[in-house]
């Protein structure tokens, strides 16, 4: 019978400690999960969103409490990079992926190139992960989908009352100066996404950008 206390002790503490370390034993988990996610842009193959050499449809989303209609209100002075992505509540890729495109967004700067970012969260959800994260790239939302329906770029595997109804198919369009489509990168699988180098170099090439520009 003296064991019982043990092994309540042992299992109270046990539970203690998982408690304690719960969000570094989540960052590992997630930093183990994403760890091959960043492919090439020649990965992207998905024919998705609106035709290069179209018109940039506009989008029906909402930032800092204001509808936003025109991406060109974010627009660089040489274009701008939509990047399209599920979920920055319980997507490990997205959240990685946005976290990354921050890192490079000095170089995206320094090339006249735009970033915006768009999921279907409401704004509490996104402003949560950008303080946290010290996001300072643009996100839109687009909790009713409109924009992705408008793009072309709807996930359309799941249906009204599924927890992922409403997400897009990730990925990115590069918009020019002129409000121009110039490209796009769409990956077939969720789980892996254009690492932010080789989009850059991808953005400044359908831009016509053709300076060299210094990477880390």
């Amino acid at each position: 019978m003296k064991k019982l206390p043990v092994i309540t002790a042992l299992l109270l503490a046990g539970a203690l400690a998982a408690w304690y370390f719960r969000e570094p034993l989540g960052d590992l988990a997630a930093a183990y999960q994403t760890r091959d996610m960043f492919v090439t842009a020649e990965a992207a193959t998905m024919t998705l969103g609106p035709a290069t050499g179209s018109h940039f449809p506009g989008l029906q989303a909402s930032y800092q409490g204001r509808r936003i209609t025109l991406v060109q209100e974010f627009a660089g002075s040489n274009g701008t990079v939509l990047v399209a992505l599920r979920s920055l509540d319980w997507c490990v890729y997205c959240k990685r992926q946005l976290v990354q495109l921050n890192e490079y967004k000095p170089f995206f700067d320094a090339a006249g190139i735009a970033l915006v970012v768009i999921t279907y969260d409401p704004p509490p959800v996104q402003q949560a992960f950008q303080r946290e994260h010290g996001i300072d790239i643009p996100l839109l939302s687009d909790e009713q989908s409109l924009s992705f329906r408008t793009l072309g770029i709807l996930n359309e595997d799941f249906q009204p009352g599924d927890s992922e109804y409403g997400i897009p198919h990730p990925g990115l369009i590069v918009i020019d100066d002129e409000g121009v489509v110039a490209g796009k990168l769409f990956v077939e699988s969720p789980e892996q996404r254009v690492d932010s180098k080789a989009a850059l170099r991808y953005a400044r090439r359908a831009l016509g950008l053709k300076s060299p520009f210094a990477l880390r």
